[in-house]
């Protein structure tokens, strides 16, 4: 694991134990049928028991069951998690608090340079993929391709 602040293991900590304490938000009806899934979603229906709160049913999400506030939006590795789209986003992250995310859209191109700017920054990245390669062609194997023809 990276180096962490200490405070941001304590909050962590913290935020594990207070989700220890909730219960299971289960969806309505998901004990009952196999083609429903466990999977939140809000009940609704004008006489539906769970949306009303009528004791006895499962619980419901609500804002009572928050984390602390400071470790919401804290990657579990202890980061802040920052969403990059291109390389000149890289400058931006503090890499002493913040991980990086490289967006779905960035292609595997503009992926293998962020990757290497960031290895060579000292950023975390928290969705590399593996590539065969992350090094740019170098001159050798240009030369092998030229020689072969």
């Amino acid at each position: 694991m990276t180096k962490q602040a200490p405070n941001t293991a304590m909050l962590l900590k913290k935020r594990k134990k207070e989700k220890s304490k909730n219960p299971k938000f289960r969806r309505q009806e998901s004990w009952r049928y196999k083609r429903v899934k466990e999977s939140w979603r809000k009940p609704s229906g004008i006489d539906n028991k769970m949306r009303k709160k009528v004791k006895g049913w499962p619980k419901s999400p609500g804002s009572g069951y928050r984390g602390p506030k400071g470790s919401r939006g804290l990657h579990p590795s202890g980061f802040m998690e920052v969403m990059i789209h291109n390389i000149d986003d890289l400058d931006k992250v503090k890499k002493e608090s913040e991980a990086v995310r490289i967006a779905r859209s960035v292609g595997n191109k503009n992926r293998i340079e962020i990757l290497n700017k960031a290895r060579d920054m000292g950023v975390h990245v928290l969705n590399p993929r593996k590539f065969r390669e992350l090094e740019k062609p170098t001159a050798k194997k240009n030369e092998t391709k030229e020689t072969k023809k």
